[in-house]
């Protein structure tokens, strides 16, 4: 049996780091994933993708809380816990580091979250048909037709 070439155990944590940053993932989960010890897979991540393992998950959280600020209502608070991270201050940190503004600021400089409401065609047509039903809809007898 051929051995799997490393990037592949490499690709398998940055996919579990995509997937599930939501959740409580740490740099030892990430290298258990890969089945590399922590040292060696914080070495070869880096070499593979240019940043390490912790830079990596908190940038796909804090894109992932930028993308939540722009197009939710949603607290601050409630979205730093939404995508995995536990000390509000630390996010306000962080994000104010990559994004220059710090959450609410950020927030503020998007047009708000109602304008982006989608709402599916079939729901508009449901509630954007007329209320009063002209031909035998609204369950009326018709008047003797059998």
């Amino acid at each position: 049996m051929a051995p799997v070439p490393p990037a592949r155990h490499l690709q398998r944590a940055k996919d579990l780091a995509d997937s599930r940053y939501a959740e409580p993932l740490t740099v030892a989960d990430l290298a258990e994933a890969a089945r590399l010890s922590r040292a060696h897979f914080s070495r070869e991540f880096r070499r593979a993708f240019g940043e390490s393992p912790h830079a990596y998950l908190l940038t796909r959280r804090l894109e992932r809380a930028a993308a939540l600020l722009r197009f939710t209502d949603y607290a601050v608070a409630d979205i730093c816990c939404a995508v995995g991270l536990t000390s509000v201050g630390s996010f306000t940190t962080s994000f104010t580091r990559v994004y220059g503004l710090p959450p609410a600021a950020y927030r503020a400089a998007y047009p708000p979250a109602a304008d982006f409401a989608l709402v599916p065609g079939c729901v508009l047509r449901a509630y954007g048909r007329p209320k009063n039903r002209t031909f035998r809809e609204d369950g009326a007898d018709p008047g003797g037709l059998a």
